[in-house]
């Protein structure tokens, strides 16, 4: 979603007078757009910050503008903080980015943007053309969150969950398809739990993907990130219904334990997550899933922890991101009591270590495997290509060339590391029914 945010953000600036630049010692204005999931990312702000006003020690001072959750989480804090920055806009007011520009080369004022207005953020960016053309791209569908799981900022620094109008996703759709875009993702801090309601009529996310499904030279459907509360039967249906929308699923766990979900907040238990992924293979046999795992949670114990292996045994997640346990100023969890950070660690080496074995033993089984994969890009200084799998796996392909730039081809995999799969294009492109 910060990419996407981003991408919108040089658009309302190239709107101001503003183009993008490579030259990091010629620049104007410069825009950090932030995320507060985890504690580093606030840092590393001040770092940036910092070494940008070492460049620019003999030179005119950039405009700097701090975008996001961090902003949106620390607002007048970072002005008072770091003078050096001249606004912090908030994720719900990135439409006002022109409007900002104007009013800081008119006076030389702090500015603090930071009001939840959703509803007039997607208004607004409706009307801005969204002029990305790669293969791959995304469109928010959904922000915010109201489950309030009590490890997580994004309800404080999102604000609470809103729906765009499915008139307007499917008109940005067609936008990014006249560009050239193949594949689209759906996103939404809880992009399954999207409704919308036009009269008597609502839709859901289903909705949405039959409706991207009949589009003429869209390739691909994807979307993220989940919540397995929000996984309904109408959307498992889907994965039976649609030809475009990929067998693949990132579903956050965040743990194996009932007890620590319980805890979390999370609204769905150990077995509600396991009925869900049986009711998924049932549909699509083939659905590969991802998952998102906090080790070391307030209260865990060594039998929640092994309850969490045996769920990774048992669905073997091809690609996961699991993180120690980080407390968040102004959540609940930040009151709990923190087991030993050595403790913490141990498992999380534990569990990462079991989620590589499993990557690598999957990204091994493909190879002589011919895959359908769909070339994004040329990749920088090599004569090889890059694309992905149905399942999102990486494929770097060395005998095709530029005229295969957003088609699906067929692709020998020869040989795998644990992230990415290398292989040779056989035949020809793949037909997707239109």
């Amino acid at each position: 979603m910060n990419e996407y945010d981003s991408n919108r953000i040089a658009g309302l600036a190239k709107a101001a007078g503003y183009n993008r630049t490579q030259k990091a010692n010629e620049i104007d204005c410069y825009v950090l757009n932030t995320c507060h999931i985890r504690a580093k990312a606030t840092e590393k702000v001040y770092h940036d910050i910092g070494r940008l006003k070492k460049n620019y020690k003999n030179k005119k001072k950039p405009i700097v503008l701090v975008t996001g959750c961090v902003a949106q989480a620390e607002n007048n804090i970072m002005l008072e903080r770091e003078p050096y920055i001249d606004a912090v806009i908030g994720p719900q007011s990135y439409h006002n980015f022109s409007k900002i520009l104007l009013k800081l080369n008119e006076k030389k004022n702090k500015l603090n943007f930071t009001d939840f207005d959703v509803v007039e953020k997607f208004d607004q960016l409706n009307t801005i053309r969204n002029s990305d053309s790669k293969v791959s791209s995304f469109i928010t569908i959904q922000e915010g969150c109201d489950k309030f799981c009590n490890f997580c900022v994004v309800p404080y620094t999102r604000g609470p969950e809103h729906s765009r109008s499915p008139t307007e996703i499917l008109k940005e759709a067609n936008e990014l398809i006249q560009n050239g875009v193949k594949e689209i993702t759906l996103l939404g801090q809880n992009v399954n739990a999207y409704h919308y309601k036009i009269k008597s009529i609502e839709y859901k996310l289903s909705d949405l993907i039959m409706e991207l499904d009949k589009i003429n030279g869209l390739k691909r459907i994807r979307y993220t990130t989940s919540h397995p509360k929000d996984m309904t039967k109408d959307l498992i249906e889907c994965y039976g219904k649609s030809k475009k929308l990929m067998p693949f699923i990132h579903l956050p766990v965040q743990s194996g334990s009932s007890k620590i979900l319980k805890g979390m907040n999370r609204k769905h238990t150990r077995e509600e997550y396991l009925r869900t992924i049986k009711n998924l293979i049932k549909v699509k046999p083939n659905l590969k899933f991802s998952s998102d795992f906090i080790v070391g949670y307030p209260g865990e114990t060594e039998k929640d922890f092994q309850e969490t292996i045996s769920l990774i045994k048992a669905i073997k997640f091809i690609n996961s991101f699991s993180f120690i346990f980080n407390s968040r100023p102004g959540t609940p969890a930040s009151k709990l009591k923190e087991i030993d950070k050595e403790k913490q660690k141990k498992r999380l080496i534990i569990l990462q270590n079991l989620l590589e074995d499993i990557q690598i033993k999957e990204n091994k089984n493909q190879i002589g495997k011919l895959k359908e994969v769909l070339i994004e890009n040329k990749m920088k200084n090599q004569n090889k290509y890059f694309g992905r799998t149905d399942c999102l796996t990486p494929v770097v392909i060395i005998n095709t060339n530029e005229k295969d730039l957003g088609k699906i081809i067929n692709v020998r995999i020869k040989s795998s590391n644990r992230n990415t799969l290398f292989g040779i294009k056989e035949n020809e492109e793949r037909v997707v029914a239109a």
